[in-house]
């Protein structure tokens, strides 16, 4: 069974402004309410979430401890919505009794040493995506062609309000662009023309925070 849950701008209004795990109380409600109309309250054999901004990882399934919670709770590697994932996640299994994981979290990276290389020697690239969602639909499409997916060599693009375009060989995510860089979706600038934005950044006419909201859109969180 899959069920979607839409929040308009005003239910939104209650938790605008507020740190992603601020929300958690609004978020957990929902969920709950709408598995309480769904007769699958506390009915588990296990729960997975959306894996956050955890440290460097490689592609699989992650169990929810206390040292991940942390991590998501200091929030060292930003601001994201998928923060919230492990920590719903670890709500719901603690109190049905079972354990809980997340699956290729967005910061799976697999990436060769080559694709860390920028035009600058004063900045690496560093890899964060939506690889739930590449990962799966990559392994799915494998099946569908009778072959495993660690034989193949595919572009994979995930087109959401962000957009994601990886390449995969041999069962791994070895290049993919991040929300800094890229094509520019719904609400993130995707590329910039360097010089205008360095120019932009020294104008005057807006803060850093300002200047994040327009590369990032929302609240200028990390995107992915």
């Amino acid at each position: 069974m899959v069920r979607t849950v839409r929040h308009t701008d005003e239910d939104l209004a209650q938790v605008r402004g507020r740190s992603v795990l601020d929300q958690l109380d609004y978020r957990a409600g929902q969920i709950e309410s709408e598995l309480q109309s769904a007769g699958d309250a506390g009915k588990y054999d296990a729960i997975a979430g959306r894996g956050g901004l955890l440290p460097p990882v490689t592609s699989g399934i992650y169990l929810v401890d206390n040292a991940m919670l942390e991590e998501l709770r200091l929030a060292r590697g930003g601001e994201h919505a998928s923060n919230l994932g492990a920590v719903l996640a670890h709500l719901f299994a603690k109190a049905a009794g079972v354990n809980a994981y997340v699956v290729d979290p967005v910061s799976v990276d697999e990436w060769q040493d080559c694709a860390r290389i920028s035009g600058s020697a004063l900045m690496q690239r560093s890899c964060l995506c939506h690889a739930l969602n590449t990962k799966a639909v990559a392994k799915r499409f494998a099946r569908e062609q009778h072959r495993e997916y660690k034989t193949m060599r595919l572009i994979v693009v995930h087109m959401g309000s962000g957009i994601s375009v990886s390449a995969h060989q041999e069962g791994q995510m070895i290049d993919n662009n991040t929300g800094e860089d890229g094509p520019f979706g719904i609400d993130r600038s995707g590329s910039l023309p360097v010089q205008q934005l360095i120019k932009i950044c020294f104008s005057g006419a807006y803060t850093q925070k300002q200047l994040d909201q327009l590369v990032f859109g929302g609240g200028g969180e990390q995107k992915i």
